[in-house]
């Protein structure tokens, strides 16, 4: 029995929730997302709250218990608070600034390089060696983030790149005479 699935996932106030056969449509203040759960499962909308039930005991329903109850957990977090990644830069002359839509990072490259920032996500540069991505798509922010990220990842000597807030990054002494 799933500890996860067997959970209902309450809806707070401002947010609505639509199932039409397997899809479940969630409305709220930050904006609309959608879901559309496998055959697996049953979607139910309880007294504000949407539980979710497998169909039958096969191991495929099982594993798909705890995993649609959690992406409709993420569809009611992203409509009312949202996801956000931030990330921090280190390096000298490594910056970051936002033009437009596009995200102008100066890595130690011979050039900049010119990030365009997808529909969906917004990215904000507070100081020249942070950046901030938010939405409200786990997945799509997560990926943005990544993305940034694998232009300059923190090497481990000197620590310099780009890494996620509170990230550790393992340090290795350099070359002995």
């Amino acid at each position: 029995m799933s500890r996860i699935g067997k959970k209902p996932v309450p809806l707070p106030s401002g947010v609505t929730a639509i199932i039409s056969g397997q899809t479940v449509e969630v409305k709220g203040p930050k904006g609309t997302r959608s879901f559309h759960a496998t055959d697996d499962v049953t979607l139910a909308l309880v007294e504000s709250a949407l539980t979710v039930a497998p169909r039958g005991s096969s191991k495929r329903a099982r594993q798909q218990w705890g995993m649609v109850r959690s992406q409709v957990q993420n569809l009611v977090t992203g409509v009312t608070v949202g996801f956000k990644k931030e990330l921090e830069i280190q390096g000298v002359g490594y910056r970051a600034a936002m033009n437009g839509n596009i995200l102008k990072l100066s890595l130690g490259y011979s050039h900049d390089v010119d990030f365009e920032v997808p529909a969906g996500v917004t990215v904000v540069t507070p100081k020249q060696t942070e950046i901030t991505v938010e939405g409200i798509d786990q997945q799509l922010v997560g990926q943005v983030a990544a993305n940034i990220r694998e232009w300059r990842k923190p090497e481990p000597y000197k620590g310099k790149g780009i890494r996620y807030k509170g990230e550790f990054v393992f340090r290795k002494e350099g070359k002995k005479k």
